[in-house]
């Protein structure tokens, strides 16, 4: 085969794959858009359970009310076909792998994708109660507190996605030691910076309350320790095979 002809099999291969992974996420989506307002309730929950007596959300647009929960619908289809869409892109770069490299990748995606549920998981329910109680407990007196849904929706959004990222750090310090660009004892030198990094890190992503910036810290600080300890078990080949 010439290197035009595998070329167009590569795109034709990807075009596939992509495919498979639209159609699924469309289904999903298809099954999930009749509970949408349901769906956006579930996720608004923790705002409402701290809003005042007779508080609720509003929507300042037009269009809002539909299309927020919507957005939140694909958000939920997304997160539900993020499995399969993963095996689709491992389907794809698998035949050009060597086995090493496959035995070390997927415990890393699925570790990865799971990590970053835990990490939504986390926002979801031990930080946006405390974040949304000190933020209606900080309102002037006289000011209600009536957030908007899309303003809170993308909120949320960036809250999911700084603690799926933190949850990832495990990952990369494996990845880190794996691919040699740094060893274990290196990282034992640079705890004390990187502990810092975790809290300014916190201050920048959750509002000024001291709780919820440890509740980025330190979760950021024990997962990468967590990082340190499997990364001394997994050591690169190349460390392993040098004589004691």
């Amino acid at each position: 085969m010439s290197a035009s002809e595998s070329f167009i099999a590569h795109l034709i291969e990807l075009r596939s794959r992509l495919l498979n992974a639209t159609v699924a996420l469309l289904l999903v989506f298809i099954c999930l858009f009749p509970w949408a307002s349901d769906l956006y309730a579930l996720l608004a929950q923790p705002m409402l359970a701290k809003l005042p007596q007779g508080g609720q959300m509003i929507a300042t647009d037009v269009t809002t009310p539909f299309f927020v929960p919507l957005k939140v619908a694909m958000m939920a289809a997304f997160v539900i076909a993020l499995p399969y869409i993963l095996y689709q892109l491992w389907r794809f770069v698998a035949p050009g792998l060597y086995a090493h490299e496959k035995r070390l990748v997927v415990p890393l995606i699925v570790a990865s994708t799971l990590l970053f549920f835990c990490g939504m998981a986390f926002a979801y329910f031990a930080v946006f109660p405390v974040v949304f109680g000190f933020i209606t407990a900080s309102a002037p007196q006289g000011v209600a507190v009536m957030t908007d849904i899309d303003k809170y929706l993308s909120f949320v959004l960036g809250m999911f996605m700084a603690f799926g990222v933190t949850f990832q750090v495990p990952v990369a310090v494996i990845l880190l030691v794996r691919m040699n660009i740094v060893t274990v004892e290196k990282l034992r030198e640079i705890r004390s910076y990187v502990i810092v990094g975790a809290f300014v890190a916190g201050a920048i992503f959750t509002p000024p309350d001291v709780v919820s910036q440890f509740m980025l810290a330190v979760p950021l600080w024990l997962l990468y320790e967590a990082g340190i300890v499997v990364a001394g078990w997994i050591k690169p080949k190349e460390q392993a095979a040098k004589p004691l």
